[in-house]
């Protein structure tokens, strides 16, 4: 992370080339574009300067949003209540999986096999040992216990 007496000569240098290259005649009507959006953004491009606690860039926000996104595809396939009612499930328990630190394929598959065994339509408490954030979970459902080369914590 750059500290703000980096940036600040990045930025200056930065809008420097945006002005000469704005100055100079061309063809190419996306880069007039794209220069003509960064002179008039200029304040709001500099937010993060004036604000710490702003990030530089928004890739946390991508990040976070990415399933939104990638769901949206599935969901364009409930054409039914029914159909809307089940992804909305499953869309919550992966999240909620995913909040918890949990393996979420091993979650999956360990309320997918255990569940069916249960009087839990009777007994509705008995879900109680299931949500994600249950301490009654088996170790292989919590991504902390996992020991991956390729997973770093």
């Amino acid at each position: 992370m750059l500290l703000d007496n980096q940036q600040r000569p990045i930025l200056d240098a930065f809008w420097s080339w945006v002005e000469e290259t704005a100055a100079l005649s061309t063809t190419n009507e996306k880069l007039t574009t794209a220069l003509g959006y960064s002179k008039n953004q200029r304040n709001y491009l500099e937010t993060f300067l004036k604000d710490g606690r702003l990030p530089i860039s928004n890739n946390l926000c991508e990040a976070n949003i990415k399933p939104f996104a990638t769901a949206r595809r599935a969901w364009l396939f409930a054409d039914t209540p029914k159909g809307a009612t089940a992804n909305a499930v499953l869309y919550t328990l992966v999240e909620s999986a995913r909040a918890n630190d949990l393996d979420v394929y091993e979650y999956l598959k360990y309320i997918l096999e255990s569940m069916p065994n249960n009087d839990y339509l009777n007994h509705p408490e008995i879900l109680d040992k299931y949500l994600p954030w249950s301490k009654e979970l088996p170790e292989e459902c919590r991504l902390i216990h996992k020991h991956k080369k390729c997973q770093k914590k």
